[in-house]
């Protein structure tokens, strides 16, 4: 059983990660940090925290891995900066401090067309902090990288959601890759990689994580 650390659980994909790790067997505990209290759970350990000023020398730190699903939208953000800070700086803090305490795997949520030398900032921005993570040196790398997220989100996406009904409406003439990727089935692939910690560092496309 593993003690796991995950980052960003108040999220869309983050909610549907800690319901899968608090009922798993292979998980003995969970460290969620975040910026409100959750729901308490015998199996939860949940620091509240200011993700701009995380305690490095906090105990909780110590875990065999993380999950991370930490991100925003540059709308949601408010800025193209606000948005690297929660997109790019957090997710490195976190693995950094996890991997200074002894974490040996990471798992991240990145996106569709992540890339370090893209021209579109989002996608630069996911590529940065993807090729910085595996500067780290975790044994175990994993990042994940959905298309549009099926679901319904606390924020309100109209365009998110026109965009669902068209793909779902077209169903299996849109390739793979462009499909709507069901949340739970990204939670689920997120934790797994987790958990599973396979040596040396792995994508996993958009095409691998629809139904």
């Amino acid at each position: 059983m593993s003690r796991i650390l995950l980052a960003g659980a108040t999220g869309l994909v983050g909610q549907s990660t800690l319901a899968h790790a608090l009922a798993s067997p292979r998980v003995a505990a969970v460290v969620a940090p975040t910026r409100r209290a959750l729901p308490a759970h015998p199996k939860l350990l949940n620091p509240v925290v200011d993700f701009d000023a995380l305690p490095a020398d906090a105990d909780w730190w110590q875990v065999d891995a993380v999950a991370c699903a930490l991100g925003t939208t540059i709308r949601d953000a408010g800025s193209q900066a606000a948005f690297h800070r929660v997109d790019h700086d957090y997710p490195l803090a976190v693995a950094r401090l996890a991997h200074a305490h002894g974490a040996s795997s990471f798992a991240l949520v990145s996106a569709l067309g992540a890339d370090p030398d893209s021209r579109v900032f989002y996608s630069r921005t996911k590529g940065e902090v993807e090729q910085a993570l595996g500067d780290i040196g975790f044994d175990s790398l994993t990042l994940l990288r959905p298309g549009l997220l099926g679901g319904d989100r606390t924020q309100h996406r109209a365009g998110e959601r026109w965009a669902q009904r068209i793909l779902g409406a077209l169903g299996s003439v849109v390739p793979r890759r462009y499909r709507v990727v069901p949340p739970e089935r990204v939670a689920a692939a997120l934790l797994d990689a987790a958990l599973d910690a396979r040596p040396g560092r792995h994508v996993v496309l958009s095409e691998h994580l629809v139904d």
